[in-house]
């Protein structure tokens, strides 16, 4: 197999395809044989990074529920025990947990990888890389994939198989941080007592927070739905983006009249939340609260966001908040490698997070951790109950919501989609400066984004390129009803001078 083959498996800093069938159309690229052939070029990547022989590597792989996880995992570990690597058998698994493998000091694993395709469909997967140092970037994921072109298979004494419950480990570790930051002065070991928890993993591989992190805190997880893991997902995408999860969750917080749900996606490393009324907290909602949580606890620091952050959060932040709202590019890795720019550069930032629900903390090794995440809600939830009075929903009451707000995404049908769509959002920047009470936003690191003045849609917009995909996503916020169908209508006129077999309008249209 060819370098060109397998580096299209690449998608950032992780490695996506399709792995099995299911789909019309969507012919298999990700097979057991490929896999263990990345396995043993992860294994030469290491070995030169760690400066150890292979025979002294230990590497942890977990999975999600995938229905292609089995066979993938297995030929991942064969890959591995090949090398002369010690694999670590950590079965279903989230991927925060096995970046933690590599961190705890009773496992200290030389790398983890992780195998999930996140929210995608059914037939696709992937595979996620961790050291001590974190996530692999985007060169070391190339870097790979090019060395699995030209690996050549092992002569040498065969690694062994080791089974570790890395899920338990992970789980402990969560119990004991609610419990310790907690402190609760009369029921210590079960401070979460009194508190109804609706957990919804959409079959998915979180299902252990509702049973070995909450339940041994004492909450009533009564309502919780969709716990066993399913690669089918049979009854909704595991996505906190997606409306219909959403949906599921805010209906069982009503009908188990529980004081808070949670929601994760399939591997555990993003979620948001339904408050006691039925309210979402996700996107900018969600933002706002770990950011009020977060500049609590270290008043003044930067907060990075991605780069489709509302207005309102941008002013609840730097007026409300007092801290300073750093907006960059789309992409978790975009938002955690740029926190640690500003921390290297000097600039106090405790928190990266994208809108998709990925939360990254400096206090957790800036690892994007949906159930950290979560786990620093409820102990919030848990302290405003001691101190009486308030509840989640008054540290972000004063955050401006929009009345409106659309994404639309428009296909690229050329071949060399990056070039078509970096012209046509340098288009519309001069297209921007006809229409008067339009102004395009300063200091914006991605795409185009453009302030609109109540005469012509009071609100704003983005045209960016999407990091990975022939498609140009267009994001619209409005603080009128309606203002969205104005602000769309005048993009649509400047996108009619692009030919229909070129750039596919339709779901615009359709919006206005």
């Amino acid at each position: 197999m060819d370098s060109k083959k397998f580096l299209s498996l690449q998608n950032g800093s992780d490695i996506r395809g399709i792995a099995t069938e299911g789909i019309a159309g969507e012919a298999v690229n990700l097979t057991p044989q490929i896999t263990e052939t990345i396995a043993l070029a992860f294994v030469s990547w290491l070995s030169e990074k760690t400066g150890k022989p292979a025979n002294q590597l230990s590497v942890a792989v977990g999975r999600d529920s995938r229905i292609s996880g089995p066979a993938l995992m297995s030929a991942f570990i064969e890959g591995l025990v090949a090398s002369g690597v010690k694999a670590i058998d950590c079965g279903i698994a989230s991927t925060p947990a096995m970046y933690m493998g590599t961190v705890f000091n009773d496992t200290l694993f030389d790398g983890a990888v992780m195998l999930t395709a996140s929210h995608l469909p059914f037939n696709r997967n992937g595979l996620k890389f961790f050291t001590q140092n974190g996530g692999l970037d985007k060169p070391d994921i190339t870097r790979i994939l090019e060395t699995a072109s030209v690996v050549a298979s092992p002569t040498g004494t065969r690694g062994n198989i080791e089974s570790f419950d890395l899920i338990s480990r992970y789980s402990e570790f969560l119990i004991e941080k609610i419990r310790k930051d907690v402190n609760h002065p009369a029921q210590y070991n079960t401070p979460l007592a009194g508190f109804r928890i609706v957990v919804d993993t959409g079959n998915g591989a979180g299902g252990f927070f509702a049973k070995k992190v909450l339940k041994p805190l004492g909450a009533d997880t009564t309502g919780s739905q969709f716990l066993d893991p399913d690669g089918m997902f049979p009854n909704h995408i595991p996505n906190p983006e997606d409306e219909t999860a959403m949906e599921f969750i805010q209906k069982a917080v009503l009908a188990n009249k529980a004081d808070i749900g949670i929601i994760f996606d399939t591997d555990v490393d993003r979620a948001a939340a339904v408050d006691h009324l039925g309210n979402n907290i996700n996107r900018n909602n969600l933002i706002a609260l770990i950011g009020a949580i977060t500049l609590e606890e270290h008043p003044g620091t930067a907060i990075v966001t991605d780069s489709i952050t509302s207005d309102g959060l941008a002013e609840f932040i730097e007026n409300d908040l007092k801290g300073k709202h750093h907006r960059f590019k789309r992409g978790y890795k975009n938002v955690i490698n740029e926190a640690l720019r500003l921390n290297a550069e000097g600039q106090d930032c405790w928190l990266a997070i994208e809108t998709s629900g990925h939360a990254a903390l400096k206090e957790n090794y800036f690892l994007d951790d949906g159930a950290y995440l979560i786990t620093k809600i409820l102990i919030k939830a848990a302290r405003l109950r001691l101190e009486g009075g308030k509840t989640l929903l008054d540290l972000t009451s004063k955050l401006r919501v929009p009345a409106e707000s659309k994404e639309f995404r428009l296909k690229i049908l050329v071949p060399d989609f990056k070039s078509y769509g970096n012209q046509v959002i340098t288009d519309l920047g001069e297209y921007v400066k006809t229409i008067p009470g339009w102004q395009i936003v300063p200091n914006n690191y991605e795409g185009i984004r453009v302030s609109c003045d109540p005469c012509v849609g009071y609100g704003w917009f983005l045209l960016r390129l999407s990091l990975h995909d022939p498609v140009i996503p267009l994001n619209i916020e409005s603080e009128k009803t309606g203002g969205i169908v104005e602000i769309a209508s005048r993009i649509n006129a400047f996108l009619e001078r692009y030919n229909d077999s070129e750039l596919d309008k339709t779901s615009l249209k359709k919006g206005i």
